[in-house]
């Protein structure tokens, strides 16, 4: 009957080895799944801010054309009162 015992003892103890073998190498995967996207979001980061520096680069641009346009349109209209 002792003898059984220790045979389920020693059972259960290789059985919680191979669990934690599993387990180790599960949250190793896990790890190294983090490491890639934790990458990724930096870089996708990167990008987000590369384009949100340019939108804002074109946007100025673009303000100071329509500007430059009423500027003209200005002088045009000026132009033809004092014409007028």
């Amino acid at each position: 009957m002792a003898l059984e015992r220790l045979e389920a003892l020693e059972a259960r103890v290789r059985g919680m080895v191979e669990l934690i073998q599993d387990l180790k190498r599960k949250n190793a995967a896990l790890e190294k799944d983090l490491r890639h996207m934790r990458e990724r979001l930096m870089k996708e980061e990167e990008v987000s801010r590369r384009w949100s520096t340019e939108r804002l680069g074109i946007k100025s641009r673009i303000e100071r054309a329509l500007r430059e346009l009423d500027f003209l349109t200005g002088l045009e209209e000026s132009k033809e009162e004092s014409h007028g």
